[in-house]
């Protein structure tokens, strides 16, 4: 009985222990009230609003690209957010960039992977100022059985040791081994309003587990 009882103490412990420290390891990127961390345009671009990271503009057309990035490198990584992408004229689009510089002609724009969000694009795979296309996407029938529009949705971008794994609400969409070893591995992580349309992107609850 004796055994029996310290066996169930020390496996509860374990368990215990064990969630500690995955809760340890993932860490909040956006503390809900300031852009502490992150760099970009925060005058025009991008606003909190409503304890949300806000890009865009439902009134105005975005002229260009915009990025809102860590100020840290990150390499092997969980990242899940929440975002809600809204819009109602011309190219509606955002995305998560990882692995990724800032390009120095124009200044604006990133190099590096995106996590691309909106219509035809939708939790697919893109090489952005580098390579310039999808490198792979989702079954376009099946993704927009999944994406809620102009609401709140999960998205998970897992990237670990060249192999990048994307989900959106809980279904994986994506799962890519980058073949050239030469493709960076580490970078800045960026929230992005794509130009080209009036619209506005929103994103919260941006937590991340360093691998």
């Amino acid at each position: 009985m004796l055994k029996t009882s310290l066996y169930l103490f020390l496996s509860v412990m374990l368990v215990t222990i064990a969630a500690l420290a995955t809760q340890k390891k993932r860490v909040s990127l956006f503390d809900g009230k300031t852009f502490n961390g992150w760099e970009g345009d925060t005058v025009k671009t991008w606003k909190i609003e409503d304890g949300t990271i806000a890009g865009g503009s439902l009134e105005e057309t975005v002229p260009h690209n915009e990025f809102l990035c860590t100020k840290k490198k990150y390499s092997n990584f969980i990242l899940n957010l929440k975002f809600k992408l809204t819009g109602h004229e011309g190219f509606i689009n955002t995305g998560v960039q990882f692995h990724s510089v800032r390009s120095k002609d124009p200044a604006y724009e990133m190099i590096g992977y995106q996590a691309d969000l909106g219509e035809k694009f939708w939790a697919s795979l893109y090489d952005e100022s580098r390579r310039n296309k999808t490198l792979i996407a989702p079954d376009s029938a099946e993704v927009l059985k999944l994406v809620k529009l102009n609401e709140w949705n999960d998205y998970q971008v897992w990237s670990e040791n060249g192999r990048i794994r994307i989900a959106l609400n809980g279904k994986q969409t994506v799962d890519y081994t980058e073949p050239d070893k030469a493709i960076p591995q580490q970078g800045l992580i960026c929230l992005q309003i794509h130009g080209g349309g009036k619209a506005k992107v929103f994103f919260k609850d941006i937590f991340i587990e360093e691998l």
